[in-house]
């Protein structure tokens, strides 16, 4: 399997990892807060929510980081 195809992959999965992650993150966003009525406080993310989102992190991270290996890497 040559560099180029494995890239292409790496980009593929964690893409649609990155949405999946995206999708199952919650904002607390009711319909009131679409009109500018959010009654929120700031809190902070702790357990599965923290999990969940520096997993999103890191998956973006590898996103971003295959692309530009597809850059780098001549086809």
């Amino acid at each position: 399997m040559e560099i180029g195809s494995l890239l292409q992959t790496i980009t593929l999965i964690s893409a649609i990892l990155s949405i999946l992650l995206i999708l199952l993150q919650q904002r607390g966003a009711s319909l009131g807060a679409g009109f500018g009525a959010s009654g929120e406080l700031y809190t902070t993310r702790r357990g599965l929510e923290k999990s969940l989102f520096v997993t999103t992190l890191v998956l973006v991270l590898i996103f971003i980081s295959s692309i530009i290996g597809l850059l780098v890497v001549p086809a």
